[in-house]
């Protein structure tokens, strides 16, 4: 099985510790993000895990206990964010410059093929057009040539949360998605990331972008895994994901609404307020990243922090 920690939050950054806390107890508890009374169990023990995926802006929290998690069998790979757009599209993510420092840390420890950049969504907008790529993403490639193999990027996806989040941010006017812009952009972008030793993959792209450079990618990529870690890989995509994605099946062991970096385009945050509630709400000593198992789901009613104790609300599965 392969963990992915998360697609729906920035488990590195913000809870870290409550991960290591899982990793010792063998195990998380995971709510279903459409029925939050479903509560699964995922193993977190070497005879399970093959390789944890994580997601992050910021693996500073985690890097110290790197050590911990492989001398415990547990491998894993990372699948950094790093853009530089401005702060009207990520009010709290880090500077640019600690988010590199960090992930040149992370590099030195575990190398470059294990640490895998993210220009990720790419957005083109009234505050980030195509000059402005052409200047961060240059800037970004020279500042990780040899510390990453490999950067992703998608363009982006308007789900409702996503549009809803857009359009409160101050500034932004129209999101461009014209493909042929998106195209001639993302080729240029190739063009510099290859000159600075990095290859480029897409993520969940409907259109063959190989012809200019860009072969399909695999965020949770089973053949990389194999390859780094000797597991077999995995057979077939995660059916559970989006009809283009190419990712291998996983576990993930997020939740929505957690994660407190306010990215406006960002499809896993509904609302800033609510995930900075649940972020306040966190428990580190809870099996499940917010609430207790015998306690109502955040936004039933109750305090999402409460201990066991009552009526029992999940059903585990």
């Amino acid at each position: 099985m392969i963990v992915s920690a998360s697609r729906r939050t920035d488990i590195p950054a913000f809870y870290a510790e409550w991960f290591m806390n899982r990793v010792r107890a063998g195990f998380v508890l995971v709510r279903n993000p459409f029925n939050a009374r479903q509560v699964r169990r995922v193993e977190l023990t070497p005879a399970a895990v093959s390789a944890i995926v994580f997601w992050t802006r910021n693996a500073g929290p985690l890097l110290p206990h790197l050590p911990e998690l492989e001398s415990r069998g547990l491998p894993c790979v990372f699948q950094y964010t790093i853009t530089g757009y401005p702060r009207e599209l990520e009010p709290a993510a880090p500077p640019t410059h600690a988010a590199l420092a960090a992930l040149a840390a992370l590099s030195a420890r575990i190398g470059p093929q294990r640490v895998l950049w993210r220009y990720d969504p790419l957005l083109l907008c009234d505050l980030v057009d195509e000059g402005a790529h052409l200047r961060s993403f240059g800037e970004l490639a020279a500042a990780l040539a040899g510390k990453t193999a490999q950067v992703t990027i998608s363009f982006v996806e308007m789900y409702r949360k996503s549009v809803r989040n857009l359009a409160r941010a101050p500034g932004l006017g129209v999101v461009d998605r014209d493909p042929v812009r998106l195209r001639a952009l993302a080729a240029r972008l190739a063009e510099i990331a290859k000159a600075n030793g990095i290859a480029m993959r897409s993520c969940a792209c409907g259109e063959d972008l190989s012809a200019v450079g860009i072969a399909p990618g695999a965020c949770v990529d089973g053949e990389l895994l194999a390859q780094l870690f000797g597991a077999a890989a995995p057979v077939g995509r995660d059916k559970g994901q989006r009809p283009s994605c190419r990712c291998a099946k996983s576990a993930d062991i997020g939740q929505y609404d957690t994660c407190v970096h306010g990215c406006a385009y960002c499809y896993a945050t509904s609302d800033a307020l609510r995930a900075a509630a649940n972020r306040a709400a966190h428990d580190p000593q809870s099996p499940l990243l917010t609430g207790w198992p015998d306690s109502p789901a955040p936004g039933a009613g109750a305090s999402s922090s409460a201990r066991p104790g009552g009526t029992r609300q999940g059903t585990l599965i």
